[in-house]
């Protein structure tokens, strides 16, 4: 979710574009957004215009604590990403016979 909201951080987002984007339905998506709201990682307002005959809906953006949070976290899996480094191929490996 914070990384989906990261991808924009000043951006506005609406929880069903957050469903669909993540394909998570509702009552996962709804739930972690809230968690997030209180913990002050994500801010949330109402919507100031909503589409005519339709309610004012939440839009949700990653605060400063959770692009902060979203920073961490990636320089977190930098040190501790134990993959080897991809080969280049047709380059000649050391010992090779070719």
């Amino acid at each position: 979710m914070l990384q989906a909201l990261a991808e924009e951080p000043t951006a506005w987002r609406h929880g069903y574009e957050l469903c669909t984007e993540l394909g998570l339905h509702a009552g996962t998506v709804y739930p972690i957004l809230l968690r997030l709201a209180e913990r002050g990682q994500i801010e949330s307002t109402w919507e100031a215009q909503g589409a005519p005959g339709r309610p004012p809906r939440h839009l949700y953006r990653l605060s400063t604590a959770g692009a902060e949070l979203v920073a961490e976290l990636r320089r977190a899996v930098e040190e501790t990403d134990t993959r080897p480094a991809p080969r280049t191929w047709g380059a000649a490996s050391p010992g090779a016979v070719g």
